[in-house]
């Protein structure tokens, strides 16, 4: 049913040449003749473990995609076996996830409903593919708490696994599932517990038989790929192929890590400054001691890379690009070749040939230039999510420009030299003359020294005429709001000697007056009105396109004058039609809905917050849904407030009394309370007369403290 396969390479000292076949040992299944031995000895030994798929089984995959790594666990109905890859890196295209599921080929692939645009892409095209053999998987999205991690760990610790003794006690049970199970790597656990949930709701291999029996798991199993080979943390460390040692900075004592003394750091020799970060970045995430059970096993984004080594000792800088582009390649390169160390003969002897190219002396001046090019290529996907979020900066566009520019210059380059290597010829068939077409956009549009004096983006003129115009406007705007101010003055208080008018982007004008010295109350910084002119300019000014935005309208007069002015206001733009503008209303004014004072109609849409009562409790969801609020919640909202329990509770009995047309009547324990207060209160104040005091005058004191009291205790 499985296969083993033992892959041992001995690469030579010298100079670098083509791979020699690998020597290989292959050790089959009970039914398969044992193996012969042969005795190999080798500075790399690493194993690689896959199973055999039978092609009558079926396949059900879990996977998860958080923040570039991915989190794979499957379940094979022919061995009722779960197979899990640890968390490994992924470009954002998710070529790993591609290859898995054409290597196993699953039934269904579950994931989490909650998905970036990636995954979202992702599936939406495998779904799509009907030409797919034999058939496209079925796509299943679970809730995102059922990926949870800390449930997922209660479903594998929790699971009845029949390769588990019954005589094991639960602390022996957790110890032999840690040693199967990576519980470090963070998305292979919430992927084996959602694939365990999706097992147990689809009753998969037990779908005719009791609800009490469950499903049949024989073992938990780690998944390579047929062309990668897997190496553990172990063999990583012990073989140094990655080293960590403290920053000797004292300011990154405390969180900083450099790579020392290992085969990683000997190769890794970054000339792109933007993977030379990201490798570090991941380097310091893979090796930090006590973050490897929260960080999956990390893989950097591509960088072109150089490695140093020639026959008499001293370091030749040679350029390494890793196949495909270098601004849109996956991170990391350098490090994904270690994290993931290929049995791919032709891939090993593509990467020779480049090595072996530069390392001749001859063409020492090519590998300088391409140091000086690469050197000029940046992360251009992080520059182009900028501008679709309008984030751009000036420096962005000049970067990009260089960038281009500097690819050219690499492609370029790369035309001239042996299209028999397979780099170059790659680089030089995906670089297109479309780079010379976006380069002669970006320097006939982008105004790269006004925009450096202006410290803001700019355009060159007369390349759009709305553009023009709008800067024209801009360049006017100080005379324009001098003149809004002007006519604003004349509609304010004759007491207002001046006023400002200040313009915020996106938003619109802000009125600015000056405190005068009568301004004391609250009351006295109110414009008598402004609520009246404000709509009165939208009612006359407001056409199909507008945005109108009404808050409260009509709170600061009588309540039925308030209600009908709102409601007279709403029917006025209703009546227009298809001219009616784009109107947000937030009021308090249920009457509005209850005495149904405006039309019904596709204009018209009534839109509340969702919330929802638990017991006494209410719960906010913070999401806009269609209704009408039925209450205003106001009690529940004293009480977060922290007002006490009996306010609160007599005031909804109040509100209740007054919905209802009952009359309000006073509280009968409250009066009890009260009354005997002040009884206490005239007991202490007889306790502390003194009689024989011969100026005590108790005709005053019975006039002036007894009698009072008496009426508020009667």
């Amino acid at each position: 049913m499985f296969s083993t396969v033992c892959t041992l390479v001995k690469y030579p000292r010298s100079r670098p040449s083509r791979c020699p076949a690998p020597v290989t040992t292959a050790l089959e299944g009970p039914s398969s003749p044992a193996p012969q031995p042969s005795p190999i000895s080798s500075q790399w030994s690493c194993i690689s473990v896959r199973p055999a798929t039978p092609a009558s089984s079926r396949i059900h995959l879990c996977v998860l995609w958080s923040s570039g790594y991915l989190g794979i666990a499957y379940y094979n109905t022919s061995d009722s076996t779960i197979y899990f890859m640890p968390d490994a890196p992924d470009h954002e295209s998710l070529q790993l996830l591609q290859r898995v599921l054409d290597e196993i080929d699953p039934q269904s692939v579950v994931t989490s409903a909650k998905q970036d645009e990636n995954m979202t892409r992702f599936l939406g095209k495998l779904a799509s593919q009907e030409h797919r053999e034999p058939k496209r998987p079925e796509i299943i999205l679970l809730p995102s708490v059922d990926f949870g991690l800390e449930i997922s760990k209660q479903r594998l610790l929790s699971g009845n696994y029949s390769f588990i003794p019954d005589s094991m006690t639960t602390t022996e049970k957790i110890l032999f599932l840690s040693s199967i199970i990576p519980f470090d790597c963070l998305l292979t656990v919430r992927a084996l517990g959602g694939l365990l949930k999706f097992l147990g709701r689809r009753r998969i291999g037990v779908e005719l038989e009791d609800y009490n029996v469950s499903i049949p798991i024989l073992g938990f199993k780690k998944f390579a790929l047929t062309h990668l080979v897997s190496i553990d943390q172990d063999t990583y460390s012990v073989l140094q192929i990655f080293k960590s040692e403290p920053h000797p900075s004292v300011y990154k004592v405390a969180s900083g890590l450099k790579e020392g003394l290992s085969l990683f750091g000997i190769l890794n020799r970054c000339r792109c400054k933007w993977g030379e970060k990201l490798l570090s970045l991941s380097r310091r995430r893979a090796q930090a001691p006590d973050a490897q059970a929260q960080w999956p096993r990390p893989m950097g984004p591509a960088a072109p890379r150089h490695v140093g080594s020639s026959r008499t000792g001293a370091r030749t800088r040679v350029p390494c690009m890793a196949g495909g582009l270098p601004t849109t390649a996956p991170p990391g390169k350098p490090r994904l070749w270690f994290t993931r160390p290929t049995q791919d003969l032709e891939e090993l002897n593509s990467r020779l040939d480049v090595i072996q190219f530069f390392l001749l002396p001859q063409n020492l001046d090519m590998a300088q230039m391409l140091h000086r090019l690469l050197g000029h290529i940046k992360n251009v996907p992080l520059i182009l999510k900028r501008m679709k979020l309008s984030h751009t900066k000036v420096s962005d566009w000049q970067v990009l420009y260089k960038t281009v520019y500097s690819a050219l210059g690499l492609r370029d380059a790369c035309r001239s030299l042996p299209q028999s290597i397979q780099l170059f010829r790659d680089i030089a068939q995906e670089f297109s003359d479309d780079l010379h077409h976006i380069a002669s956009l970006i320097g006939k549009v982008v105004d790269f020294e006004g925009s450096l004096a202006e410290n803001r983006f700019t355009v060159l003129p007369n390349i759009d005429p709305e553009i023009d115009e709008k800067k024209r406007r801009l360049t006017g705007l100080p005379s324009f709001l001098t003149e809004v101010a002007r006519k604003e003055l004349e509609n304010l208080d004759p007491r207002i000697p001046s006023c400002s008018v200040i313009y915020i982007p996106l938003i619109g004008f802000l009125l600015c007056i000056p405190r005068l010295p009568s301004m004391v109350e609250t009351s006295d910084f109110e414009i008598e009105g402004l609520d009246f002119m404000q709509v009165a300019k939208a009612v006359n000014n407001a056409t199909e396109r507008s945005l109108v935005l009404i808050d409260e309208f009509g709170k600061g007069t009588n309540t039925v004058d308030g209600l009908a002015l709102l409601a007279a206001v709403i029917r006025h733009w209703l009546a227009l039609g298809p001219t009616c503008p784009h109107i947000f209303v937030a009021t308090n004014f249920l009457s509005l809905i209850q005495l149904q004072l405006l039309p019904q109609g596709p204009l018209v849409q009534y839109l509340t917050m969702e919330t929802c009562e638990d017991g006494n409790d209410l719960v906010f969801f913070y999401q806009v849904c269609e209704g009408v609020a039925n209450a205003s919640h106001a009690s529940h909202t004293a009480a977060q407030a922290g007002l006490p329990e009996k306010l609160v509770a007599r005031g909804k009995e109040v509100s209740d009394l007054i919905c209802s047309g009952k009359p309000i009547k006073p509280v009968k324990e409250l009066l009890k309370e009260k009354q005997m207060e002040n009884c206490q209160m005239l007991v202490d104040k007889f306790l502390k007369l003194d009689l024989e005091d011969p100026s005590l005058d108790l005709d005053i004191f019975m006039r002036q403290e007894v009698l009072p009291a008496a009426a508020t205790i009667l």
